[in-house]
């Protein structure tokens, strides 16, 4: 068998195990998906009167940016199960096993990345049912699953660098904190010309502002510009940095 095809079959593996991982301790997974369709609900029923004098329907302008805090909180997620998985000594067996290394990041990746679409699944379906009205055609909603798709990935495998990088579990879960934040300061609730000046140069030239443009463009038909692609080069860009980040920290750990 070709190294190809044994990373594929090794990742195959990794892959069941991590979903058999999940599927036994669904607490994480489930409070990592929960907490945005509860924020969803708030932002919509409590101060939806108040910030939708500028946005028209407040739920048709608050959905898209809210998809996008899935992936921002699944990456906390991400890192404590990497973490972990180190820590205990579960990788350092792997590593005696005839398997492909790289499977065992790969497995944590796709993993988290099937069941942040999921979670993604199910906040549109109490968008839905809270009014959201979509106006995509076909290919827009398959265009904007892609590109919430990009970013799960590109998370996810920044969620294991910081899995790799940090000393124990509780650690890995505060390091990303500082992303989980980026999807407030941009302009998934609000827009930003009703910010402060500051803090409107900062929500704009951060990554999920464009993201969050070009999905709501997608979704809504609203004008996207040159977001696209922006958010396509910060997907890229974040993805190649965790990529390199995880494979280096990994190697140095095996030395």
């Amino acid at each position: 068998m070709s190294a190809l095809a044994t990373a594929y079959v090794d990742s195959k593996t990794m892959l069941r195990r991590n979903m058999v991982h999940a599927k036994r301790y669904p607490a994480m997974t489930f409070s990592m998906i929960l907490m945005p369709i509860v924020l969803l609900l708030v932002f919509n029923y409590v101060f939806g009167g108040a910030l939708g004098a500028s946005t028209g329907r407040y739920i048709d302008y608050l959905t898209p940016g809210m998809m996008l805090i899935i992936p921002a909180y699944m990456i906390a997620g991400v890192a404590v199960s990497m973490c972990t998985d180190v820590t205990k000594g579960i990788v350092n067996r792997f590593r005696t096993m005839h398997i492909s290394q790289s499977s065992i990041l790969t497995g944590q990746v796709v993993g988290s990345w099937i069941q942040g679409m999921l979670g993604v699944a199910a906040m549109t379906g109490v968008a839905v049912l809270a009014g959201f009205r979509p106006s995509a055609s076909p290919v827009e909603w398959l265009a904007a699953i892609g590109l919430i798709g990009l970013v799960f990935f590109a998370l996810n495998w920044l969620g294991v660098a910081f899995g790799l990088v940090a000393q124990t579990p509780e650690s890995a879960s505060n390091m990303p904190m500082p992303i989980l934040l980026l999807p407030f300061l941009g302009s998934g609730l609000v827009p930003t010309d009703t910010m402060p000046a500051g803090v409107r140069h900062f929500a704009e030239y951060q990554p999920f502002t464009p993201i969050t443009e070009t999905l709501r463009g997608l979704l809504m038909g609203t004008e996207i510009g040159n977001n696209g692609i922006m958010a396509l080069a910060w997907c890229t860009g974040i993805a190649v940095l965790g990529f390199c980040w995880s494979t280096s920290l990994f190697r140095r750990r095996a030395d």
